[in-house]
């Protein structure tokens, strides 16, 4: 893929199984597990690298908890035999994992980073990036969120929470692209 380098590392964050639950409510970007797969048969293709990251939540309450259907990755998703998992606690890929030491380890600085939510784990995953010095690339549609209400209780409708959370990324943090832009790389 022209434009990234050849061991740019595909993060897929939490596609699982949880996030079809009806609690999380209305959802933007249909086309976001078609995305995913897209992005995934290009690496395996490619022979790059992948990281899956699951969340198994600590919260009684959530639909990511371990042991029910929720905590199971997503069909479009699943990883292969050898792809790497990591499995995270909290809404960030590098806090308690040793996502950071595999990436230097194997001198891998750019991270391709898909999956769900866009203002949860994807963002605090792609600013910790960003934060700790890697070169961090967001898939606008191949990521997406849920319908918001902020504090005040006003209704923001999936789209517009799912945008604002990428500009918050744009730039300081990372380089946002399509999941076409990135196909097209190479």
């Amino acid at each position: 893929m022209a434009g990234l380098p050849q061991d740019a590392v595909l993060i897929v964050v939490d596609m699982q199984r949880a996030i079809d639950h009806p609690s999380w409510g209305r959802r933007n970007n249909p086309a976001l597990e078609a995305n995913v797969a897209a992005l995934l048969a290009r690496w395996r293709r490619d022979g790059r690298p992948i990281i899956h990251v699951r969340h198994l939540s600590r919260e009684p309450n959530s639909t990511y908890r371990p042991g029910q259907s929720g905590a199971d990755f997503k069909p479009e998703a699943l990883p292969l035999p050898g792809e790497t998992v990591v499995v995270k606690h909290t809404n960030s890929a590098f806090i308690g994992t040793d996502l950071e030491e595999r990436l230097r380890r194997a001198g891998q600085n750019t991270l391709i980073i898909t999956g769900v939510i866009t203002n949860n784990s994807v963002e605090a995953t792609a600013r910790m990036a960003g934060n700790l010095g890697f070169a961090a690339v967001v898939v606008s549609d191949g990521t997406a969120t849920v319908d918001r209400a902020d504090y005040n209780g006003k209704h923001h409708p999936a789209e517009d929470v799912h945008a604002m959370s990428l500009a918050n990324l744009q730039g300081e943090y990372a380089r946002i692209m399509s999941t076409a832009e990135i196909l097209a790389a190479g």
